[in-house]
């Protein structure tokens, strides 16, 4: 299945896109299915069971929540984050949902979401929905897999292998696939990337959908600067981007007053995450920090910055970020953190190497350096909240980012570590890496740091 631009970068709510976005998603389509057979009517419950690291982390990722608001039919790109924070206490003060939002069905959130901390065989991040009639026969029930990156299969997906059934005109698996095509083309890595968009369908709408993109990524720096307070949750962590911003502001002297303002961008944008607020998965809510941060570096400190640029920078980025999810993953239940935030810092350092000139091997380089300084990274939320240490994780590797653009420039693309390699390492070190490290809070920081 052919992985779209719009499939890395989706608009939705935090915290988490494997938890918040992926599940109303898969909840979404469950009812879409009642809907086609027209039986939204005839049901009278609905039971979701949520096994791995959602059954772990999923009330600390408001993944009830999110499944609640998918049962009703909301969906995570459009949904207003404040309603929803509304809507899922009313539901569990009323035990009532609106299923498809038009038909009233009894719904005890305690009762009626099961969490399971057994891993299902396909991915850790297993999902059961089951439909029952007044007397309590089953109706339907299917099984969905948050894959990563709010992207959502069911059963039967899961199972296909098939091939993609759209042909791009330059199809590439591998990062060195991606240079030769570039080279051979004598073309830009976005360029390659638009023209399979194109194949897509997506043609029409690939400038205006990205700029739209690049808005939402600003309009949550915005928000996020603009305020300060305390984090929802037992951590109660202090929100830091607002006063640090004010602190910039009023002194620009610092000889590393550019990159400061890449650490309050990423905090800016994952605390608005940890909040609940709109964020871009880029390519996860986890990591949603890094790319705007990069981006709002090249936007605000390159002097030739342009849209025609933040347009490059995006289809780059993305190009980087389907390796990762044909070769290895994204999801930080199934590989810790270093597919998250590791390949975002890697998709970030690509696209800035690219924007800033570079040729397709230097840009291969910069996104190697930045995934090569990311393995074995584990994923321990304190808590299960992604905030403890995933809000100044964006931050760091925004700035590590930065400088893997940097140092790949200054050489020819020539390195002894392909891409290739270590996007294979990533895959392996995941694989090897203890469970309790995938995003269950049963290891690392989360076991170690008291809650209070």
């Amino acid at each position: 299945m052919a992985v779209s631009v719009f499939d890395l970068f989706s608009i939705g709510i935090g915290p988490s896109s494997s938890h918040t976005v992926g599940p109303m998603r898969a909840a979404r389509r469950f009812v879409g299915l009642l809907v086609n057979d027209g039986s939204p009517a005839d049901v009278a419950g609905v039971r979701v069971e949520l096994y791995g690291s959602l059954g772990a982390t999923g009330a600390g990722h408001g993944t009830p929540g999110a499944v609640m608001l998918g049962l009703e039919g909301a969906d995570p790109e459009s949904i207003d984050p404040d309603e929803a924070r509304r809507r899922v206490a009313e539901i569990g003060e009323r035990r009532q949902l609106l299923l498809a939002g038009e038909h009233p069905i009894a719904f005890d959130p305690a009762a009626d979401i099961v969490l399971s901390l057994r891993a299902m065989d396909f991915h850790s991040n297993g999902m059961v929905f089951t439909a029952f009639d007044p007397i309590g026969a089953p109706v339907l029930r299917r099984v969905y897999y948050s894959v990563g990156g709010g992207f959502v299969v069911d059963e039967d997906e899961a199972a296909e292998d098939a091939p993609d059934q759209v042909a791009l005109p330059f199809p590439f698996h591998t990062g060195a696939e991606l240079v030769r095509l570039a080279e051979e083309n004598r073309c830009r890595i976005a360029d390659l990337v638009s023209a399979n968009e194109q194949a897509l369908g997506n043609g029409a709408r690939l400038r205006t959908g990205l700029l739209r993109i690049w808005s939402a990524m600003r309009d949550c720096v915005a928000r996020g600067l603009a305020t300060d307070g305390t984090l929802p949750g037992s951590l109660h962590v202090q929100r830091r981007a607002h006063v640090l911003a004010e602190a910039l502001e009023r002194d620009r002297s610092d000889p590393l007053y550019a990159m400061d303002w890449v650490t309050v961008y990423a905090l800016a944008v994952n605390e608005e995450n940890a909040a609940g607020g709109r964020v871009v998965t880029a390519p996860t809510n986890g990591a949603a920090g890094i790319i705007p941060a990069v981006l709002h570096y090249y936007w605000r400190f390159v002097p030739e910055a342009d849209e025609d640029g933040v347009v490059e920078f995006l289809l780059t980025a993305a190009a980087i970020g389907q390796l990762f999810k044909a070769n290895a993953s994204i999801s930080g239940a199934e590989v810790g953190c270093q597919g998250e935030v590791g390949s975002a810092c890697s998709m970030a350092a690509g696209a800035l190497a690219a924007v800033l000139g570079g040729t397709p091997a230097q840009v291969e380089n910069a996104a190697e350096i930045g995934i090569e300084h990311n393995l074995g990274l584990t994923c321990d939320p304190v808590g299960g909240l992604v905030q403890i240490p995933c809000i100044e994780r964006n931050a760091i590797a925004s700035v590590k980012a930065i400088a893997a653009a940097r140092l790949a420039l200054f050489g020819d693309g020539t390195h002894r570590v392909s891409l290739d390699t270590a996007i294979k390492t990533m895959r392996d070190t995941g694989a090897d890496m203890a469970e309790k490290y995938k995003e269950t809070s049963l290891g690392g920081l989360a076991l170690n740091v008291v809650e209070c």
